[in-house]
């Protein structure tokens, strides 16, 4: 790996070679990272959110391609959100879950369905983990403060939404369910769930991580407007 220049003389970056894009199969793809040594505080990790990058475990990065764009951070300013009808449908088809908050920790019930999740979403078993220290490894970071929110009804889980607090905002880092209810959209319900919390906490956006107009399962971040999506060094309303 080469190191990048870093926008901040406070972290190291580093730019990976080139390797094959995890979204879109004929493109490669690149990745700016931040030094996975470093532990950045509440105020560096907004800034961060707010130049682009997502964090996956330990790991704070951004695409960094070299003639691909398709890769484009999105938030919503949850102040000016509405929901549109198909929306409220899905708040109405679940008005019986209950959302419980609880810390980031080894949960045989939370990997046992994160592991069903990935079986019928991702088969190919990139992201499988086959023990609660392996589901820490995806989620934790040591750095970020990280909550689990359980959608439950009559005490069944139905879901786990992995979520960043940051100083301005909430960042939506990964939501699982059980895919036998994929027709309750519960990751749609999640999102406005996530939407409803930061207005409840006073914060500006929700971090959604990234849109990608070609890729079905990015696509649906689309329906959530306003959206606002950075290129070029600044966020742009969508059209």
């Amino acid at each position: 790996m080469t190191r990048s220049g870093p926008p901040s003389p406070k972290l190291g970056f580093y730019l990976t070679p080139d390797h094959a894009c995890g979204y879109l199969d004929d493109r490669v793809a690149r990745t700016v990272f931040v030094d996975p040594d470093a532990l950045p505080d509440a105020p560096t990790q907004t800034a961060l959110a707010a130049a682009g990058f997502r964090r996956s475990g330990r790991f704070l990065y951004r695409p960094a391609c070299r003639a691909c764009h398709a890769c484009v951070p999105v938030r919503l300013p949850v102040a000016e959100f509405t929901p549109d009808r198909g929306q409220r449908r899905t708040l109405a088809a679940n008005r019986g879950v209950v959302v419980v908050p609880v810390p980031l920790a080894r949960d045989e019930e939370h990997t046992a369905l994160y592991a069903r999740y990935q079986a019928s979403r991702h088969p190919d078993g990139a992201m499988l983990a086959r023990s609660p220290d392996e589901f820490l490894e995806f989620f934790a970071s040591g750095f970020s403060d990280t909550w689990l929110y359980e959608m439950r009804e009559d005490r069944r889980l139905l879901g786990v939404m992995v979520v960043d607090r940051l100083r301005d905002a909430l960042s939506a880092v990964y939501t699982f369910f059980e895919p036998e209810l994929e027709r309750r959209s519960l990751g749609t319900f999640a999102v406005l769930w996530q939407v409803a919390e930061a207005k409840r906490l006073g914060l500006r956006w929700l971090y959604l991580g990234y849109w990608i107009e070609e890729c079905r399962k990015m696509a649906y971040k689309d329906r959530f407007r306003p959206l606002e999506r950075f290129s070029d060094g600044v966020w742009h309303r969508a059209g």
